[in-house]
């Protein structure tokens, strides 16, 4: 894989973030194209560019990767969150998550990763560790079936369109929110990987034509939102974790493609402008510290508005753990200050990590 496509890449990556902590602020950063309408399936799509053939035929090699990569840190967060919120538990008077079982904190990981507030924006991770397992053996029975990429394409895209028929008809159970949200978000992967392996190097989807169809495309699909107001949630938006679509037509699947294109043409064309900045390329090497670090950052933002404006830290019990100190005046301040010191926690743990493990390897 070349320079120029991973720093692209990381840059993605970066992006993707950014709208991550924007949409939970309840902002977007990309206009027409709202919070929660495209952010998950873009990290599924990241996925899946930088998806490698070669575990096709190496299944155990790719699941301890994705083991190392994504379920140990999670289980590692976990711990120390739960100790974090222990603490809050005796300032606030009240304890933000689930009763501590081993059920809980085993097995809630990978139904919907709730176990605990702090963290609960990390339960994308295992969906994504069981998305990406799924896939590949999915997409290895596939190959042997008919290697044609359309063949792919169009199995994988029929698996979304009935991922979001099965969560308006059937029972929402745990175990069945974890198949909805697998086989929609393979479609993603797969997306991500085709677009790397029959794309990019050969046609060129970045026009001004393309930018004209796209905005035409998501001004029709602005049709079907049902609320306007941020407060309460956008109609083009859809909550993958629970399974809730607004609409469940083809209208989710589309605004996601939509927004996963409007990214790819935003980092195309600030590329070249920002290609030298170390800070996004650091951000984007560091998305999973800042998804799961970036709730508690807010958190304690909002514990200083409180003291600095008298106000007991207990009145945080009384609101949802993505309330912040009054959104009008702060949402933009909230926004910078985490990104930027979530993507130093960052850093500093992958230092750490580093040293650590140089100092066992000697």
């Amino acid at each position: 894989m070349d320079k120029f496509f991973t720093n692209e890449m990381t840059l993605l990556k970066a992006l993707a973030i950014m709208l991550v902590v924007s949409g939970h602020l309840e902002f977007s950063l990309l206009g027409i194209f709202p919070p929660y309408s495209f952010q998950i399936a873009l990290f599924f799509f990241i996925s899946g560019c930088l998806f490698k053939e070669k575990y096709l035929n190496e299944p155990a090699l790719y699941l301890k990767k994705r083991v190392k990569s994504l379920l140990v840190p999670y289980y590692l967060y976990t711990v120390f969150y739960l100790i974090v919120t222990v603490i809050i538990a005796k300032l606030t008077g009240k304890f933000w998550g689930m009763p501590v079982t081993f059920k809980n904190y085993l097995l809630t990981p990978f139904l919907n990763g709730h176990e605990l507030d702090l963290t609960c924006p990390l339960w994308f991770v295992t969906q994504l560790f069981m998305t990406l397992i799924v896939f590949l053996f999915v997409f290895r029975q596939l190959k042997n079936l008919k290697d044609n990429k359309f063949f792919h394409l169009a199995t994988f895209l029929m698996f979304a369109l009935i991922a979001i028929p099965m969560a308006e008809f059937l029972p929402k159970t745990p175990v069945m929110l974890v198949v909805i949200r697998t086989v929609f978000s393979m479609f993603f992967v797969y997306i991500g990987y085709f677009y790397t392996n029959y794309i990019k190097d050969r046609y060129d989807i970045f026009t001004v034509k393309w930018l004209g169809f796209i905005v035409g495309l998501q001004a029709v699909l602005w049709l079907f939102n049902t609320d306007y107001d941020p407060m309460q949630g956008i109609g083009l938006s859809y909550i993958l974790v629970w399974g809730q679509f607004n609409t469940w037509g083809i209208v989710p699947i589309l605004t996601s493609l939509t927004g996963i294109w409007a990214s790819l043409f935003t980092v195309k064309i600030l590329y070249p402008y920002l290609k030298n900045v170390r800070f996004l390329q650091d951000m984007g090497n560091v998305t999973y510290h800042i998804m799961a670090n970036h709730l508690f950052v807010m958190y304690l933002l909002t514990a200083f508005f409180l003291f600095i404006n008298g106000i007991p830290i207990a009145e945080k019990a009384n609101h949802d753990i993505y309330w912040i100190y009054d959104p009008v005046k702060n949402t933009y301040l909230y926004f910078v200050i985490t990104m930027v010191v979530t993507t130093y926690i960052g850093l500093g743990l992958k230092k750490l990590k580093s040293y650590i493990f140089s100092h066992i390897a000697s």
